[in-house]
């Protein structure tokens, strides 16, 4: 049997790998690619996508067109447990065994639900992207039914962007007098974040009229109601936890060797410290060297390096050492055609913020999509 390549997740840091599939296919290396959703999303226009200025095709990649094109297998199916010494690949509710010489994690992240009621409904994660897809339609046929408050719980580029497409979203429904959208940012809006850019955004929500709520974190959200640590309760129609991403459990469950988020612990090769054949990249991993924040451009910068060390780990070749490299440009895009840009020292909001960052994602999503 020939050398088999497995790869966990079509994910950003997989996109080159899955770009040159081929290459592996026509050296005699057998490709699996699993994945729960035939498409993946790109999760940087995801509000976008909720706001209304991307429909679904806009931001998403073909994953199992583009592997069956190319000559892989493409497997529907989550991946639930790795066995490092056996070598193999176990799926959910399947009892099914893939087998690989080479594995290669993009499982990604999800947002942990732990204030959320078990029987709490109306509630939707920015994880899967896929979801903000259910949270348009119920908000749009709220909305047009009469006055509707969406709560977001958060205050990173995750939560601001969510809370100003939904705004775009409601005005869109015309229902721009009766849709109150708040944001539950703790104890201080943008924690951490740079003062100029905070002020920013912040201005930028509130001239679209979404309440931001300072006064505490959120303990509970259950029953259409928002309950703050200091004893403070709001309604909510629809509520977006973002509060964070962890990476997908599958490592923990697996008894490899992982991070303090749990995610998979990697070398500067991007390679399991406990296991040679097991490679990672994205939201999923812990890069022990240097400890990544969860956005997206390090997942980009690791493409590259992740299909090489797979091509030469398969082949006896040199691994290459992956750098995360310095400040990366982030732009948040709040809705309306408009957003804040901030890289160095430079630092502004409005439409030329929004159309940088529609030209740079737009121009990176057509560079994979077949």
């Amino acid at each position: 049997m020939s050398k088999q390549l497995v790869l966990i997740g079509g994910g950003h840091a997989h996109m080159v790998t899955l770009a040159r599939l081929r290459s592996f296919v026509d050296k005699g290396f057998g490709v699996t690619v699993i994945q729960p959703s035939e498409y993946h999303y790109y999760s940087g226009m995801g509000p976008g996508m909720l706001g209304g200025t991307y429909q679904p095709e806009d931001i998403r990649f073909a994953t199992r067109q583009i592997v069956e094109k190319k000559g892989g297998r493409f497997i529907l199916g989550r991946a639930w447990r790795i066995d490092p010494q056996k070598q193999l690949v176990y799926l959910e509710g399947s009892e099914e065994e893939i087998p690989y010489d080479v594995l290669s994690c993009n499982a990604g992240s999800f947002v942990p639900r732990g204030t959320i009621d078990g029987q709490a409904t109306g509630v939707f994660t920015a994880k899967p992207i896929e979801e903000l897809l259910h949270a348009q339609q119920s908000i749009m046929e709220m909305a047009a039914s009469g006055p509707i408050t969406v709560a977001v719980v958060g205050s990173g580029p995750s939560a601001i962007e969510i809370a100003g497409n939904v705004r775009q979203l409601c005005t869109r429904q015309g229902a721009k007098a009766t849709a109150r959208i708040k944001l539950f940012a703790g104890r201080e809006f943008m924690a951490g974040g740079p003062p100029k850019v905070r002020r920013l955004a912040r201005t930028l929500l509130e001239k679209k009229r979404v309440e931001i709520n300072t006064s505490g974190y959120v303990k509970q959200i259950e029953g259409g109601r928002i309950r703050l640590e200091n004893g403070e309760d709001y309604p909510a129609d629809i509520v977006f936890p973002a509060v964070g991403v962890k990476p997908s459990p599958i490592f923990a469950r697996s008894g490899l060797p992982v991070g303090p988020d749990g995610g998979l612990q990697v070398n500067e090769y991007l390679q399991s410290i406990g296991y040679d054949t097991i490679f990672g990249g994205g939201d999923c991993i812990y890069f022990a060297k240097k400890p990544l924040a969860k956005v997206g451009v390090y997942a980009v910068r690791q493409n590259p390096i992740l299909y090489h060390n797979l091509m030469a780990s398969l082949t006896g070749g040199p691994l290459a050492k992956f750098s995360p490299g310095g400040e990366y440009l982030l732009i948040y895009n709040l809705g309306d055609g408009e957003g804040v840009f901030a890289k160095w020292s430079v630092a502004f909001a409005g439409r030329l913020a929004f159309t940088v960052k529609d030209w740079i994602d737009r121009r990176f999503i057509r560079t994979f999509q077949e």
